[in-house]
């Protein structure tokens, strides 16, 4: 199901999130300036500092990567199963509203890969990843010389100046902590009622899927109801 660079995709992006989150607390809140200590603190936060653009160059070139796949991987890792663009779509989205969410129905919706509210809140997810990326290299831009941040210049001065940019990038930054605790707990969750092996999905690629589901699935996709 999960080919290999949706795999590196992934845990490329969880590492390079946790260290962005870490090290953007830490710029945030300089310790320096909160303690009064400027001298001792000067070189550990170069370091800082500089491990947080690092990371955002391989956070932005690793999304970019993940855009491109969205047009040439299999079926599961393509864009038009995260935009819900045919009625089947939203369809099967209220329906997954209806067990899961408000839980008025007991059946649950057979769904190979991402059900398309599971893909739709992930194509948000791309959205505030751009918007990180715009942000973050946005402010980068005005202390940067190289060629890459300064694509980004027009940045502040469209959301408004600096202020409110660094408010934008922190807010945004706490979405994916948010995000991420929930994903976390859903993942396990739906790992120990369905017993599919969602965990290890994500780490070998495969699912365990019954034969009567897959065919039905594959009917789906003949017959134009599924992606």
């Amino acid at each position: 199901m999960w080919e290999l660079p949706v795999r590196f995709f992934h845990w490329i992006n969880a590492l390079c999130i946790v260290i962005l989150c870490i090290t953007g607390f830490i710029i945030g809140n300089p310790p320096a300036i909160m303690s009064g200590n400027e001298a001792s603190f000067s070189y550990w936060f170069g370091i800082v500092r500089m491990t947080h653009f690092i990371t955002a160059f391989v956070f932005l070139f690793n999304f970019a990567f993940r855009i491109y796949w969205g047009f040439v991987g299999n079926r599961y890792a393509n864009w038009r199963n995260f935009i819900p663009l045919k009625k089947f779509q939203w369809k099967e989205l209220i329906q997954v509203l209806q067990v899961d969410i408000l839980m008025i129905k007991k059946k649950p919706v057979e769904s190979i890969g991402h059900n398309t509210l599971a893909a739709l809140i992930y194509f948000g997810l791309f959205l505030i990843f751009a918007l990180q990326c715009l942000t973050g290299f946005g402010l980068y831009a005005q202390m940067s010389k190289s060629f890459l941040p300064h694509l980004f210049t027009w940045v502040v001065p469209l959301f408004g100046g600096d202020l409110m940019v660094r408010y934008i990038h922190h807010f945004t930054m706490w979405l994916f902590i948010l995000f991420a605790i929930v994903h976390v707990y859903l993942v396990f969750y739906h790992d120990y009622i369905e017993r599919r092996g969602v965990t290890s999905s994500i780490i070998g690629g495969w699912k365990f899927i019954e034969k009567d589901i897959l065919a039905e699935q594959d009917a789906k996709v003949k017959r134009g109801e599924a992606i």
